[in-house]
């Protein structure tokens, strides 16, 4: 039974699987056109997370801290601004894409529940909306250390998942591939780490997801540099919890320095949050376009 839902899922999966190869490099190669393909995979829905939330009364396990603040605003208001505006923008750039929030209210949600929203939405890719600040640099005087705030920072910064928690990143995926299965699942949601079968086509998954996130976030970043003229810490890799947990391409966008005056005010104005908005916009509608053309 298992193998019958294996060959099901690879043939369902084969568009993803065969499609062109996403470089690291902000510069992509040629795409060449997959022309044996009959079933055009399409992007239908995309999980937008305004990172943070203001904390329930009850802190339970898997929630995050209440996230950065500037010198008048704080990073959940922010992201939670942006994230509506950009579900406009998608929704009403891309006809017949669905975005789903996380949140849609101040409350915070849990990291784990963020990602369990973008998964049983079967998402095809993840947007999680962040603002950036630096810890007190630390200073001697007189003998004693003084915590002094710094306010250096500026500009943007996307987050992919790199190579850190395989197993949760594999049980992720394994519950999402499987999640219509009618066998029992495992802890990897029905994913056998010593069936050969299963684990060519997890670490081909997980290879496709790898290389379509650090494409995604390279389009972005050149949207907001090339753009919008801003300045750019570039695409750097960690292993964030909601980008691990979530079985779909996935980037984090920092989107300024909140503690940094000049930046907390574009960040917190109508025309900061419009171009922000409208860079991710543009970096998603290349993205995928580019998925698409290649399963026509």
């Amino acid at each position: 039974m298992k193998n019958k839902i294996l060959k099901r899922l690879i043939c369902s999966l084969s568009l993803l699987l065969t499609s062109f190869s996403l470089f690291s490099s902000p510069l992509v190669n040629s795409v060449k056109k997959d022309t044996a393909t009959s079933n055009p995979y399409k992007i239908k829905t995309i999980i937008v997370d305004p990172g943070h939330g203001a904390r329930p009364s009850v802190l339970g396990e898997g929630h995050h801290s209440l996230g950065a603040s500037g010198s008048y605003s704080y990073e959940r208001n922010v992201t939670l601004a942006i994230a509506l505006k950009l579900q406009t923008s998608i929704e009403k750039n891309m006809p017949g894409v669905k975005v789903v929030l996380t949140r849609s209210t101040e409350e915070d949600v849990a990291l784990e529940k963020r990602s369990q929203i973008a998964n049983e939405n079967n998402g095809d890719l993840f947007i999680s909306i962040h603002c950036n600040s630096l810890p007190d640099k630390v200073i001697h005087e007189h003998g004693r250390k003084v915590h002094v705030p710094d306010r250096s920072g500026r500009g943007v910064l996307l987050l992919v998942y790199g190579f850190h928690r395989t197993k949760e990143e594999e049980a992720a995926i394994g519950k999402k591939l499987y999640q219509d299965a009618d066998f029992n699942e495992n802890d990897n949601g029905g994913f056998d780490p010593n069936d050969p079968a299963d684990v060519i086509l997890m670490n081909t998954i997980k290879t496709k997801y790898r290389k379509q996130s650090i494409h995604l976030a390279n389009l972005i970043n050149s949207e907001f540099v090339d753009h919008d003229q801003r300045h750019s810490d570039g695409v750097i890799e960690q292993g964030v919890l909601v980008l691990c947990h979530s079985a779909m391409p996935a980037v984090l966008v920092e989107t300024g320095f909140i503690n940094n005056a000049d930046d907390e005010a574009y960040l917190n104005s109508e025309s900061g949050q419009d171009e922000i908005v409208a860079s991710i916009t543009r970096a998603i509608e290349n993205y995928k376009t580019e998925v698409e053309s290649v399963s026509q």
